[in-house]
């Protein structure tokens, strides 16, 4: 083959390979073209006057503190007179820290106020306290003999000893019949008792302690004095 031949050859090839260039560039375009006015008919059917979609208003997680729940307190060791202003009542677990630690604060509530407040117990043990189960059972067996709040007083007292030795032993400090005691704390009747306020708590949604209702209204955890007072105060004023 001679050089102008050669020449016209590699010319051709190279037109060509332009050619096939360019007629795929603009298949690229129009590929784009086609992508971008697809999206311009997308954007306008969007109504963007409405502005941004509202957002639902998030769920109330846990009780409402503004509802008004009904508890059953019948059967529950409680202090001041049924016909009470008000009624505050604590779901209450025996090796929980907070509970022990919102005792002083429920005896100031009590000398405060007097027969204006009625102070109930209903039995929370805990999951994750595997000596609360015994030291609800101990404090409910001391109730049948009525010396309930002794037993709780001590238990309280006591926190780091829940042992059944020891609840023997403050059953005999409180003047308790001791055998029968141990009976008691062993029965169906009483884990009864402490399964039915721990089924109610569920029920009602309290799912840590210490928790209380005042006149129905939930409240969580080992509030200060003057919170309670507050409330307290509030439930008083709304009944003249």
């Amino acid at each position: 083959m001679s050089n102008g031949s050669a020449i016209i050859i590699a010319a051709t090839i190279l037109g060509l390979s332009v050619l096939g260039g360019s007629y795929l560039m603009v298949q690229s375009l129009d590929a784009a073209s086609s992508q971008l006015a697809d999206l311009g008919e997308a954007v306008a059917g969007l109504d963007l006057a409405a502005g941004p979609a509202k957002r639902e208003a998030p769920r109330r997680r846990g009780i409402d503190p503004n509802k008004v729940h009904k508890v059953n307190t019948a059967g529950s060791p409680s202090i001041g007179p049924e016909d009470a202003a008000v009624t505050l009542i604590e779901f209450s677990d025996f090796q929980c820290p907070f509970c022990g630690r919102v005792n002083p604060t429920l005896d100031q509530i009590e000398e405060a106020y007097g027969d204006d407040v009625r102070i109930v117990f209903k039995h929370l043990p805990l999951r994750i306290h595997p000596q609360a189960p015994m030291a609800h059972a101990a404090s409910e067996a001391a109730k049948s003999q009525g010396k309930f709040w002794e037993m709780h007083d001590l238990i309280f007292t006591n926190q780091r000893e829940l042992t059944e030795e020891k609840f023997v032993e403050y059953a005999g400090q409180i003047g308790l019949d001791v055998e029968q005691f141990k009976v008691d704390m062993a029965s169906p009747e009483i884990k009864k008792r402490v399964d039915a306020d721990t089924a109610e708590a569920s029920q009602l949604g309290v799912t840590g302690t210490p928790g209380f209702f005042i006149n129905g209204k939930f409240v969580s955890g080992a509030k200060p004095f003057a919170d309670f007072k507050r409330r307290i105060d509030e439930e008083l004023d709304a009944q003249g």
